[in-house]
């Protein structure tokens, strides 16, 4: 383990400022930043030409663990994030079990402690019966509460049972904003298509916007902490124009749906570009970027959702909804900074600070003395192709193979330890639990 860290002569962004100079770490913690720091450390950085970052938080991952680890663990998602930059996570209760339950959450919470290299929390899954599970469960992030289909007895779509849910709950309320009526309806419609397009249309904006409406309605009637998870549409971006409040509705979007669209994607991709929600037009794809400007949006998360290429690579109505994305994506959104679609700054409010703010997780996201040494380092001019075999996601296929980025993550930090460094992996190394403290 290493005590102290001086890292010389770089890069420093925040979400406010970029600045040059050095950065001191101690027992895991930022001890300070100036212009020019002269200490004895174990561990001495100079290494000309880079930038400094927080460590990125994905507050939303799919990692597989428990029960589906053909398609991801903990090891091998946390080795991923790590190599992207990614610093800690939230990890989604749709496992096997799910995780329902506080003593679910505690098990997932002892295999993170021995399998994660990055820090670390879990949401609790609502179904219709265990309210009292979900106020009793202490240290989570939220509830997931997923109002179109799911898995197993995690969907809970019934207006009784959502509104019993606001008005009690202690927790923010994450959903997944889906219709599950207006699914249905439109699966009959196109019962038998085998064109992966069609995604879109079943799972269609008419789907999202009514059951953002049906959350956000509830949220103001109980006064209740609401995430939108994965915003897809312009109509919800124009929705919550109006009906943000402050510390009460937020929102994220994920890169695949701020970068791709359709037709493309699904002639490019076929099922491979199956998510939920769906892919959607460029109208809809601007849309977001606009709304991300804007603040409307408040952050960028990823929904990393790995399955197999055999799952992926059967006929529409067979193939599974989902990809995995979260070692790609700091290195997607700075490439969209090298083509000056946004400045470095707006990268760290949307991936490392507004998360933690947001969610209160305490002592992470800022890059500034007392916060924990969770940092990136990163070669803005390092140009890379993205190759599934090179993957660390145990996936091993991304819709953004082959595809050049500029901007690559060339070491991570969690909690003032080396985890990660030019394609090496320090495994000794394990994340903590996230304290989240709203």
């Amino acid at each position: 383990m290493i005590d102290s860290i001086l890292i010389k002569n770089v890069e420093i962004v925040t979400g406010a400022e970029i600045r040059t100079g050095d950065v001191f770490i101690e027992n895991g913690k930022i001890k300070a930043i100036e212009p020019f720091l002269q200490r004895p450390a174990a561990l001495i950085i100079q290494e000309s030409g880079l930038t400094l970052m927080p460590g990125v938080i994905d507050t939303h991952v799919h990692f597989r663990d428990p029960g589906l680890t053909a398609k991801e663990d903990l090891e091998s998602g946390s080795r991923a994030a790590a190599s992207g930059g990614v610093t800690s996570f939230f990890d989604m209760p749709n496992t096997i079990p799910a995780a329902t339950t506080r003593q679910a959450i505690a098990d997932k919470k002892a295999l993170a402690a021995q399998k994660s290299l990055i820090n670390y929390n879990f949401f609790i899954g609502a179904t219709p019966e265990n309210l009292d599970e979900l106020l009793k469960t202490e240290n989570v992030p939220g509830i997931k509460v997923f109002m179109g289909s799911s898995t197993g007895s995690l969907l809970v779509n019934k207006a009784e049972d959502l509104d019993r849910l606001f008005a009690h709950t202690n927790k923010l309320i994450a959903v997944h904003a889906e219709d599950e009526d207006l699914i249905a309806a439109q699966k009959k419609k196109y019962e038998g298509t085998t064109d992966p397009s069609d995604h879109q249309r079943i799972r269609n904006p008419e789907a999202a916007i009514k059951a953002t409406r049906q959350a956000v309605a509830l949220a103001e009637k109980y006064r209740k902490r609401l995430h939108i998870c994965h915003l897809t549409t312009e109509e919800e971006t124009l929705y919550l124009a109006d009906h943000k409040q402050e510390g009460l509705i937020t929102c994220e979007a994920t890169p695949q749906h701020l970068l791709l669209s359709s037709p493309g994607v699904y002639d490019a991709w076929g099922t491979l570009a199956k998510i939920n929600p769906p892919i959607r037009s460029s109208r809809h794809r601007d849309a977001l970027w606009r709304a991300l400007q804007l603040g409307i949006i408040d952050f960028i998360a990823t929904d990393h959702a790995p399955h197999t290429l055999e799952e992926k690579l059967q006929p529409y109505s067979k193939a599974h909804s989902g990809m995995p994305i979260v070692e790609l994506s700091l290195p997607l959104m700075l490439t969209q900074y090298t083509q000056k679609r946004c400045r470095l700054t707006d990268i760290v409010r949307w991936m490392c600070e507004k998360p933690a703010d947001i969610f209160g997780i305490r002592g992470k996201g800022h890059l500034d003395v007392g916060y924990d040494a969770d940092l990136v380092l990163v070669d803005l001019k390092a140009k890379k192709k993205i190759i599934n075999n090179d993957l660390h996601t145990r996936a091993k296929w991304s819709v953004f193979a082959d595809s050049t980025l500029q901007g690559w993550p060339v070491m991570s930090f969690v909690n003032g330890q080396m985890v990660f460094r030019e394609g090496d992996f320090f495994d000794e190394i394990k994340g903590k639990e996230l304290e989240i403290t709203k």
